[in-house]
């Protein structure tokens, strides 16, 4: 028997569901970022995806959908973070970006530093050779701005 699936998120299987679910957000970001698509069309194949079944689904479909939904307003707040245009990015720098940024705004209950340890293993894994360092320097600025109470608490103990 055949299956129609494709492999498109790491098949590590020490993977957790969240983690699962960031990867292939990225992904259905990275197809947006590059064909502008309809984002349900997006969502609908990455569902087909082989090992979709266990990733978090209402934590991509929060990550896809709210970073699609502000990606101009979580392209403003990275921008004067970023030593260019921010479509002059690669792409899965780009999409990372988005994913920790969205995080880091919308998902309070996850830890920041998670947040960003999470984008940066998303670059090492899908992105270019140093990507990983860029993604984790933009976005300790932009949980410096968007959780500093958080990070303070975590100083003081």
């Amino acid at each position: 028997m055949t299956t129609t699936k494709t492999l498109h998120a790491n098949p590590s299987k020490s993977r957790t569901p969240r983690h699962r679910a960031r990867e292939f957000a990225l992904q259905g970001l990275y197809q947006w970022l590059l064909n502008n698509e309809d984002v349900t069309a997006i969502s609908e194949h990455i569902r087909q995806a082989h090992g979709f079944d266990k990733a978090d689904a209402e934590h991509f479909n929060s990550l896809l959908y709210g970073a699609i939904k502000d990606v101009v307003t979580l392209r403003a707040g990275l921008a004067p973070l970023i030593d260019r245009k921010i479509t002059e990015l690669s792409p899965v720098e780009h999409a990372a970006l988005l994913i920790g940024a969205f995080e880091l705004q919308n998902h309070v209950e996850i830890p920041y530093r998670v947040v960003i340890n999470e984008a940066v293993e998303l670059t090492k894994s899908f992105g270019g050779i140093d990507g990983h360092k860029y993604v984790n320097g933009v976005l300790d600025k932009f949980a410096a701005k968007v959780r500093a109470d958080e990070i303070s608490a975590g100083k003081k103990s």
